[in-house]
């Protein structure tokens, strides 16, 4: 007890310190996945997309992002086999681990899993540094089985949006008519897919419970004004003949880049609601725990403070303002061609699935399910669209990813103890 009595205000410091930069690399790497599709797809500028998820990411992260933190904090080490100083040095290394491996992912253009990078690190931390018996590994294994589900079921989702803008659009007698005809109804889904998540799960931390009919009807309204947003902006679109000389779909695609404004702010939304947690959960683990004076039963208990949650949001922001343009060129460019009709669904395959993985507080990784997304629209174009080496490298960085954040975990976990113990 004498290491949070003697440093407690050092250990909080350093602590916020290494959860910034966590949630900096974050921003840096996984919030460019979620822009990637908008820019490839040329439906928004580097800057438009990094404006949008300013202001959708911090919404997410602060209004939706308490059930997955929660998970984070207490779901994956046991807090009656480890010790309140081991599990503040353990979470501080978790922390500095993951956002060292972000960053030295990001600056080679890799989309990794910040997911991935955290779990790895505190498992590293509990079961070297402490015991194997500290870590939780009835609940480790939901969250893995998540990494193979959420891809495929978000490629599926990404692979039928896309079917049916073929079906209802593209392949018909007058594509642009029809575009304008079913491109508010996927506005309307894009609308009320945030909306339910945010009133089931996320607005209880303000003040704000409402029961399952009132969010229904709430989440329908969100969804209605989205669309009746959308058709006013619809409205202002006619057709671009000399364009559609060159491309025959340019218009089309033009009707799919204001819907695509609307699924990157609900991917930013998604993101934010869920992989704040990645940066603030550790950090919350640690607050909980210095503010009870080193009871951990009372640190496991003690609610996400909204201050913690405010770090986490504004370092992912600038994250993703001052280092996310790398990643987002690997996502947007390099593994299939995307045009707004085709991001547009991988976009709102992955919100959807990260959304409804996020309501029932599981830590999905966001990079998965969007690659996921954008593999499943390359198929449904055919293999021959896909460009497997990037594809390659990109899963080579997935599978390096965990033991990377679980090695450098027990590195800094034992410089830290030597310091300080």
């Amino acid at each position: 007890m004498s290491l949070i009595a003697d440093y407690g205000l050092v250990l909080l410091l350093l602590a916020c310190l290494f959860g910034f930069f966590m949630a900096w690399g974050v921003g840096a790497n996984d919030v460019a996945n979620a822009m990637g599709t908008s820019v490839g797809s040329k439906a928004l500028t580097i800057k438009q997309a990094i404006m949008i998820a300013m202001v959708f990411e911090f919404a997410g992260a602060y209004l939706a992002g308490g059930e997955v933190t929660e998970t984070i904090k207490n779901g994956i080490v046991d807090a009656t086999m480890i010790t309140p100083d081991l599990m503040v040095l353990g979470m501080m290394s978790a922390l500095l681990a993951a956002g060292t491996w972000l960053l030295i992912a990001t600056s080679r253009g890799w989309p990794v899993s910040t997911t991935h990078s955290i779990v790895g690190a505190v498992i590293g931390f509990a079961a070297v540094g402490v015991s194997m018996e500290a870590v939780q590994w009835s609940a480790v294994g939901p969250i893995v089985a998540s990494w193979v589900v959420t891809p495929v079921l978000s490629g599926l989702v990404a692979f039928g949006l896309f079917m049916s803008v073929q079906k209802l659009i593209i392949n018909t007698d007058n594509p642009f008519l029809n575009a304008k005809r079913f491109v508010p109804l996927y506005m309307f889904a894009t609308g009320f897919m945030v909306a339910i998540m945010t009133l089931t799960k996320g607005l209880k931390h303000i003040g704000l419970d409402l029961n399952g009919n009132q969010s229904l009807l709430l989440a329908a309204g969100v969804g209605a004004l989205v669309m009746l947003l959308g058709i006013a902006l619809l409205s202002r679109i006619t057709i671009d003949e000399e364009a559609d000389k060159e491309f025959h779909y340019a218009s089309v695609e033009k009707v799919f880049a204001v819907l695509m404004v609307f699924t990157a702010c609900a991917m930013a939304f998604a993101h934010g609601a869920n992989d704040v947690a990645n940066a603030v959960g550790p950090l919350a683990a640690i607050v909980g725990v210095i503010q009870s004076g080193g009871d951990l039963s009372i640190g496991a208990k003690s609610a996400v403070p909204g201050w913690v949650l405010l770090l986490g949001a504004v370092g992912i922001v600038i994250g993703l303002a001052t280092y996310g343009y790398k990643v987002i060129a690997t996502i947007g460019k390099e593994i299939t061609e995307l045009t707004p009709s085709r991001g547009f669904a991988a976009e709102l395959a992955t919100a959807s699935t990260v959304v409804g993985a996020s309501a029932i507080g599981l830590p999905v990784s966001t990079t998965h399910t969007l690659v996921g997304a954008v593999l499943g629209i390359g198929i449904a174009r055919g293999i021959g669209a896909l460009n497997l080496g990037v594809i390659g490298s990109i899963f080579m960085s997935w599978i390096i990813t965990l033991p990377a954040g679980a090695g450098l975990s027990i590195i800094f976990f034992f410089i830290l103890r030597g310091i300080f113990l």
